[in-house]
């Protein structure tokens, strides 16, 4: 789903607010297969908050990259939930990268942690 999201953002015509979210939830995706490869899943609850917080423990993440993640995951509620036209281009281009790196990364973490999930 990650990879496909990944593509599907860089679709013509899509906003930004639309971008920031198609790749943050790329993102999601990604740190929700390594919690899951953990045996773990997230309680409904706070569920994209815990997902994201949960990277740390799951690939050691760092605190950067689960800070920047959590603003994203803010932003993303903004824009989905209460306005729209909030993100800017660099921000949807910020996410699409983080995403990408998170993406290699919890690959790389599975094949080294959980091969036989792969």
């Amino acid at each position: 789903m990650a990879d496909r999201d990944l593509r599907d953002r860089a679709a013509k015509g899509l906003s930004e607010d639309w971008q920031l979210a198609i790749a943050y939830n790329a993102a999601l995706q990604c740190a929700t297969a390594a919690l899951a490869a953990c045996g773990y899943r997230s309680s409904r609850e706070a569920h994209h908050y815990r997902v994201i917080q949960s990277l740390a423990l799951t690939i050691g993440a760092d605190a950067k990259l689960v800070s920047r993640l959590d603003a994203f995951r803010k932003k993303r509620n903004i824009g989905d939930y209460e306005r729209s036209g909030l993100v800017s281009e660099k921000e949807a281009e910020e996410i699409a990268m983080l995403a990408r790196q998170l993406r290699k990364d919890v690959e790389n973490w599975l094949r080294k942690n959980h091969s036989h999930l792969i």
